[in-house]
C-alpha cells in the first residue's frame, strides 16, 4: 500500500481545500493510503473525517519566522513517523514548510500544486520577488509541479520556477453531474428576498483581498442606478464580511448588493442566477466560475489567471482588464440590459466544453501522476 500524504495550511472554504479533501477520499484504496496534514481545520471542519486528518499545531496562514521553524520541525517529525512514499503540498505556506519537510525526511516523491501563486502584482518588489525566490528553491526539491492553469503554468515558466520538464496540468475540478443544479428558482430566489423580475448578478468567493468584494459592490452602487430590477449577490464569508454588510447599509444598498456568507446551496444559487460575475485581483483557477459555466449563465470577470483559460470574449461572457472596474460595469452593465446577449451568451455558456475539470477525472489523472513517479523511482 502505497502512503500519500497531502498537507495544506488551513482546510476553509475553497478550491484547495475542496479539491484536497475529495482526493484523499476518492484515491483508488485499493493502491493508496491517503492522509491530510494541515494546520486548521477551518470552516469546513464539520465535512472532514477526523480519521484522515493529522493537526499540525504550529502551521499558520501568516508569516512567523519563529512559528514556521516549529512547523517544519513539526512536519519533519510526523513524516518520519508517517513514512510515506509520496508528500503532496498545496497553497503556499504549507507547499514551502511541507516540501521541504518532506526532503528532509527523506520522502521518495514530492508533489506541489500550484493553486495560484502566493505572489501578485499587487505586492510590493521586495516581498513578491522573495516569495518568488522561494518557489524557485523548493522546486528544486519537487519531482512534479502541478498548475490548475495554463496561465499559471507560463507564468512559472516565464520567472523560471522549477524545470519545465516536471510541469503537470491538473485542472481544478468539480463535480460537472451535479451542475446545473435542479431547483425552484422562484423559491430559492425568495429566500434571499428577490423575485422573479429581478436579474440577479451572482459571485461566489471568500470574502478577502484577493477575491476583490469591494469592486462587487461598487459595481452593484453604479449599475443598480438606472437598472432598478437588478440585484448584486455575493455568497461567501471572510475577513471582510461584515465590513462589506456594513458598507452596504451605509449607501443604502442591503437590498440591492447582498451579501449571504458561506452557503451549502451554490449550485441552487447559480441555477437561481442569471449571471454569473467575478472580480479577483489574482487566481489559480476559479472553481466557482466553472460551476457557473456548467449552469448556463455568462460571465463577466477581470481576466486573472485560469479564467482567460474557459472565457471567451462574446462566446461565453466577457473577460475584461484585471482591475478596470469602468470597463467591468460597462461589460456587466451591456449584458443586464441585452436579453438576447445574455441568452446567446447563456448558449455558449452552456456549450463549453468542461470536461477535463470534472472532479473524479482530477483524481485519476493524479493517480497516473502518483504512479508514474513511483516507477521512476523504482518503488512500484
Amino acid at each position: 500500500m502505497i502512503k500519500a500524504a497531502h498537507i495544506i495550511t488551513r482546510l476553509d472554504f475553497g478550491g484547495a481545500q475542496a479539491n484536497t479533501l475529495h482526493t484523499a477520499r476518492t484515491l483508488d484504496r485499493s493502491r493508496f493510503e491517503a492522509s491530510i496534514i494541515c494546520g486548521h481545520l477551518g470552516d469546513i471542519d464539520h465535512r472532514v473525517d477526523d480519521a484522515n486528518i493529522i493537526r499540525a499545531e504550529h502551521l499558520v496562514r501568516q508569516i512567523s519566522p519563529l512559528e514556521d521553524l516549529r512547523a517544519f520541525f513539526e512536519l519533519r517529525a510526523k513524516l518520519g513517523e508517517m513514512k510515506p512514499q509520496i508528500v503532496h503540498t498545496h497553497s503556499s505556506k504549507a507547499g514551502i514548510l511541507g516540501r521541504l519537510a518532506a526532503w528532509s525526511a527523506g520522502v521518495p516523491v514530492i508533489i506541489h500544486t500550484f493553486h495560484g501563486f502566493g505572489f501578485h502584482p499587487r505586492q510590493g518588489f521586495l516581498k513578491r520577488n522573495f516569495y518568488i525566490a522561494l518557489e524557485k528553491f523548493c522546486a528544486r526539491f519537487s519531482d512534479a509541479l502541478v498548475f490548475v492553469s495554463k496561465a499559471n503554468m507560463e507564468t512559472a515558466r516565464e520567472l523560471g520556477i522549477g524545470d519545465p520538464a516536471k510541469y503537470v496540468l491538473i485542472r481544478s475540478g468539480i463535480a460537472l453531474g451535479a451542475y446545473p443544479a435542479k431547483t425552484d428558482r422562484e423559491l430559492k430566489r425568495a429566500e434571499l428576498g428577490l423575485s422573479a423580475s429581478h436579474t440577479v448578478v451572482t459571485c461566489i468567493g471568500n470574502a478577502k483581498p484577493q477575491k476583490n468584494p469591494g469592486h462587487f459592490l461598487e459595481a452593484a452602487a453604479r449599475l443598480s442606478k438606472t437598472r432598478p430590477s437588478a440585484r448584486f449577490v455575493f455568497v461567501g464569508g471572510g475577513e471582510e464580511l461584515e465590513n462589506l454588510r456594513a458598507a452596504a447599509r451605509a449607501r443604502g444598498l442591503e437590498r440591492v448588493c447582498i451579501f449571504t456568507g458561506w452557503r451549502e446551496d451554490t449550485a441552487e444559487l447559480l441555477a437561481a442566477s442569471d449571471v454569473f460575475a467575478l472580480t479577483s485581483y489574482w487566481e489559480g483557477l476559479p472553481r466557482a466560475l466553472v460551476e457557473a459555466l456548467r449552469t448556463g449563465l455568462p460571465a463577466v470577470c477581470y481576466a486573472t489567471d485560469g479564467v482567460t483559460d474557459i472565457l471567451k470574449e462574446g462566446v461565453n461572457g466577457f473577460p475584461v482588464k484585471q482591475g478596470d472596474l469602468d470597463a467591468f460595469c460597462g461589460a456587466l452593465g451591456k449584458v443586464l440590459d441585452d436579453g438576447a446577449l445574455r441568452a446567446r451568451l447563456a448558449a455558449g455558456a452552456s456549450g463549453t466544453d468542461l470536461a477535463e475539470f470534472d472532479i473524479d477525472f482530477m483524481v485519476r489523472r493524479q493517480e497516473e501522476l502518483y504512479s508514474s513517479l513511483l516507477r521512476e523511482k523504482g518503488i512500484i
